[in-house]
């Protein structure tokens, strides 16, 4: 049994809605995967992974109960810690244990089709275990400046190990003119950067080759998906399209593909 007791608002990330703190539990709304969601935290309990929740159940307002993991995380304003080389180190080191616990877990067959527009082209791009998907500044947990645990689970899918490599460096290279960034990621050296997440990650020569390539059509693909989530969903989707998302990823697209070539050398070389 689920107990209750006092809430505490937690501060979420861009979508989630609705978050609380109850003793040593956080609660949640369950999202459009919640059953993939609750599979894989299970999972990764079974095996031993400790850098991610437990899935407790659900409680009395229909909301999921998992542990509540302490830490700092970076929320906005951004802490003066979050462009320090060893913790983007010990993020990509958590990713990759996260995967090797993940693997065993195969990739499950008929999932609910992504929230993303009818007709975007299809990616060669084929799945290799359920990747997290969002492994944002404010969804990793540090302790002791490293990287401990990934937390919010909602977006998680069968993903090629690159394209989770390339949403890993999307936000902690990050990808993106300096404008568009958090004032403490701009004049970083972002070559350098993505060079330290592959060699942390362990990512294969191959992975690295099509690492861009993949990057930039993965890119493109998010405005079309961000505008129609913004369109039919509303709420946070909505909200981020009218703060201005949109322009960001198009200014990103600018960004990857003028950098394309010294980033490919910099994971290559």
């Amino acid at each position: 049994m689920i107990e209750d007791g006092e809430e505490i608002p937690l501060l979420g990330g861009d979508v989630t809605e609705g978050l609380v703190r109850v003793g040593d539990t956080v609660r949640r709304p369950p999202g459009d995967r919640a059953e993939l969601v609750r599979e894989v935290l299970l999972y990764l309990e079974k095996v031993g992974f400790e850098g991610a929740p437990r899935f407790l159940g659900v409680d009395s307002a229909g909301r999921e109960a998992l542990t509540y993991i302490e830490g700092e995380v970076a929320g906005r304003p951004r802490p003066s810690w979050i462009a320090d080389e060893d913790r983007l180190v010990s993020v990509a080191r958590l990713l990759r244990a996260y995967h090797e616990a993940v693997e065993g877990f195969g990739i499950p067959e008929n999932l609910p089709a992504p929230i993303e527009p009818p007709g975007l082209p299809e990616l060669n791009d084929p799945p290799e275990l359920v990747g997290h998907q969002d492994v944002t500044p404010e969804n990793v947990v540090f302790r002791e400046g490293r990287a401990y645990a990934l937390i919010d689970f909602d977006f998680v899918r069968p993903v090629s190990r690159a394209r989770e490599v390339v949403n890993l460096m999307l936000w902690w290279a990050p990808f993106g003119d300096d404008a568009d960034l958090d004032p403490e990621y701009r004049g970083l050296d972002r070559p350098h950067r993505c060079r330290l997440l592959a060699d942390a990650y362990g990512l294969s020569e191959a992975d690295r080759r099509r690492l861009l390539p993949l990057a930039i059509a993965l890119n493109e693909r998010s405005w079309y998906t961000m505008k129609y989530r913004a369109d039919t969903l509303g709420g946070g989707w909505l909200r981020m399209w009218n703060e201005g998302v949109g322009d960001k990823i198009r200014h990103r697209q600018t960004w990857l593909e003028a950098n394309a070539d010294s980033l490919t050398t910099a994971l290559l070389t």
